[in-house]
């Protein structure tokens, strides 16, 4: 049974029994010099990702920045997290900025930001990141092996 869909922009996993993780929309994958020296428009770019990611936003959805000024959370602590987004019904969206981190106006709806790490990481990486955390935390709450802490 679903009791909410996770969307997480940028991140694609495979469909578990409760959360479901969608697709989301990125900029580019490419650093802020490579599309400058590309000649991009940075503020627009990043106003036109904002747009993007405001879109793709569901409805009524608890909106989550991920930020590296947002709250870090233990595994546990996420699992407690994920636990109170399945049981609100609603969906959730898990927000991750491009090159430049999330437009001003996506980063106004979240209801909390959330720190995976003070480092910078690349887009790939955070995909894999958060998806495996994602799964950790949901095989956490089902008493799955997976998680052997």
């Amino acid at each position: 049974r679903i009791l909410g869909r996770v969307t997480a922009q940028a991140v694609t996993a495979p469909n578990s029994d409760e959360v479901v993780v969608e697709a989301g929309v990125l900029l580019d994958e490419s650093t802020v010099d490579e599309l400058e020296a590309a000649g991009v428009d940075i503020a627009r770019a990043m106003r036109d990702e904002g747009e993007r990611i405001l879109a793709a936003i569901p409805k009524n959805a608890w909106v989550v920045a991920l930020e590296v000024e947002g709250k870090a959370w233990s595994t546990e602590a996420l699992a407690e997290q994920l636990d109170g987004w399945m049981n609100q019904g609603s969906d959730i969206a898990l927000l991750v900025g491009g090159p430049e981190g999330l437009a001003p106006e996506a980063k106004a709806l979240a209801k909390q930001q959330w720190s995976l790490s003070p480092l910078t990481l690349p887009h790939p990486l955070v995909r894999v990141l958060l998806s495996e955390q994602i799964y950790r935390a949901w095989s956490v709450l089902r008493n799955h092996p997976y998680h052997r802490a």
